[in-house]
């Protein structure tokens, strides 16, 4: 990969939006039936990490590993009042969602992806995000979608009615290929512009296999200009899955390098989390 490294320096009251914790395992074991088996990220190294990025905030993802096992997530918000959680929920959980926002949750995640097939162990679907969104309303919680740039034409029309703001995750899994003008790319701008829909600027894992990351800058230049007001980053830390594992630092430092401006970087980091996660 290639990253231009920038000076950056720290942004009181900002944001990491994405990021998950695993154990310590001997006291939140994973779920028997899952996809993958990380090794342990724990609240503190996550804390530690928050503090060289120079953040004051942190959103923590419940994984799939834990399926319907959400005490780790609920401890460390307990624990950390300077946390906020998403949750991931399927119709017919057991899991309550009147109370969660007392908690620290601000959302449910659900998956959407194109080529996948049924949805992995652990996680819910766009099925169960139809079911849920009424009680996500009356929970105050918000749609968090983990989907790509060739499912989602499929489906933006469904999510310009849902009665929640939708955060999308991941660059909404542009094609870094395609380009900019992919039809795809192209409806996640257009509902972004509409000011339903957030994205998540974590641009990474959509440049895997680019020969320089810094192909990924005209995709968030594209999704700056049309919405700076919904727009919030995340590090996707501990990068689950993914070798070599990148610096969160040097993430950071990426979008600060695209973003162009202070402002613009006060505003994805610090402003508009607020309004979405306090």
């Amino acid at each position: 990969m290639s990253v231009k490294i920038v000076e950056k320096n720290a942004v009181p009251g900002g944001w990491d939006c994405h990021a998950h914790l695993f154990g310590p395992y001997d006291r939140f074991p994973l779920a028997p039936d899952r996809s993958y088996t990380p090794p342990e990220a724990i609240e503190s190294q996550y804390l530690a990490l928050l503090t060289r990025l120079g953040l004051d905030h942190g959103v923590l993802v419940h994984p799939s590993a834990y399926g319907q096992d959400h005490s780790l997530l609920l401890h460390a918000l307990a624990a950390q009042p300077r946390l906020r959680g998403v949750v991931v929920v399927q119709a017919g959980s057991p899991l309550t969602l009147t109370g969660l926002r007392e908690q620290g949750v601000r959302g449910a995640r659900f998956s959407h992806r194109s080529g996948t097939g049924a949805n992995f162990a652990g996680s819910a679907s766009f099925d169960d995000l139809r079911v849920l969104a009424p009680r996500l309303a009356d929970a105050g919680l918000h749609a968090e979608l983990w989907t790509d740039c060739q499912a989602l034409p499929g489906i933006a029309a469904e999510l310009m009615t849902l009665p929640v703001p939708v955060v999308i995750d991941h660059m909404g899994g542009f094609d870094v290929n395609a380009g900019v003008d992919d039809p795809g790319f192209r409806t996640l701008l257009d509902l972004l512009a509409s000011g339903k829909v957030w994205v998540k600027l974590c641009a990474y894992r959509n440049l895997l296999n680019a020969s320089d990351w810094q192909a990924g800058r005209p995709f968030q230049q594209k999704l700056m200009e049309a919405n700076p007001e919904r727009l919030v980053w995340g590090s996707d830390w501990p990068h689950l899955r993914v070798t070599p594992v990148p610096d969160a630092a040097q993430l950071l430092a990426m979008f600060e390098d695209w973003a162009g401006s202070a402002t613009a970087v006060d505003q994805v980091l610090r402003v508009n989390p607020q309004g979405l996660y306090l």
